[in-house]
């Protein structure tokens, strides 16, 4: 890829909606496929009361809208400003409260989990029916729209051409099998928590420009004795999360 066609990748611009300032992509086509876009405004005749409260606005009592879902409240339902990174917007907006929780949790995925995507880990690659893995790290682009994956070649894959993502488990109590959660896109469960479990490995199904059919990717975390495979399955676990917001995306 040129350094041209990178910086145009990652451009950016400053907009003002009224909702508030955003940091969008100077071309929209390079937008992330986790974002959201604004909702539309109930219109202010269509809400003489809370949408949650029922209470009557009055020249005392103004209405507010929720800046991630658009519906109208009363400064009392609505009066948590919260980060909402998913649509770019540079300060805490306005939120209801169902929404600002929402938010919130999303936070931790921006904070922590987007981090480590970005940072990469190591994994035994297979494509396709390829009995031979090759050694390689992936990440996620600047971006957000693209894993990257650097070893001996170089491979693309377009994150919102991912169709259905299978993770690995393993360390179950004796007589119990290995789990294999199933991530279609539309669709989710969620990964393991507790006990022994952890990921191991990851299957990406995904479509391929100029590529009849699905194509298939397998990621295996290594052994060794020097962290990676930790990161490795830290990394795992936050591209689980972030199929889901794929596919909330997809379902807005």
């Amino acid at each position: 890829m040129s350094s041209e066609v990178a910086a145009r990748r990652d451009a950016k611009k400053l907009v003002r909606s009224p909702s508030g300032l955003r940091m969008v992509p100077e071309h929209r086509a390079f937008g992330s496929p986790f974002g959201l876009e604004e909702p539309q405004w109930v219109p202010d005749k269509e809400c003489p009361r809370c949408m949650q409260c029922d209470t009557k606005f009055d020249f005392l009592t103004r209405k507010h809208h929720c800046r991630r879902c658009g519906k109208c409240f009363c400064d009392k339902c609505c009066s948590q400003k919260v980060a909402l990174r998913r649509m770019c917007f540079v300060d805490p907006v306005r939120q209801c409260a169902e929404c600002a929780l929402v938010s919130h949790r999303e936070a931790e995925f921006y904070d922590k989990q987007l981090k480590l995507l970005l940072s990469g880990a190591t994994f035994l690659v297979t494509f396709g029916n390829s009995e031979k893995p090759d050694t390689m790290v992936c990440r996620l682009s600047s971006n957000q729209r693209y894993l990257l994956l650097d070893g001996d070649s170089r491979h693309e894959v377009e994150v919102t051409r991912i169709a259905a993502v299978q993770i690995l488990t393993e360390g179950f109590p004796p007589g119990e099998k290995d789990m294999h959660t199933y991530t279609s896109l539309p669709g989710s469960q969620p990964v393991p928590e507790g006990g022994n479990a952890r990921a191991t490995g990851m299957t990406l199904q995904y479509t391929a420009p100029g590529v009849e059919g699905v194509t298939q990717l397998k990621l295996t975390a290594g052994e060794d004795a020097n962290g990676s495979r930790r990161q490795a399955t830290a990394w795992l676990v936050a591209m689980h999360k972030a199929a889901k917001l794929l596919y909330e995306s997809r379902d807005q």
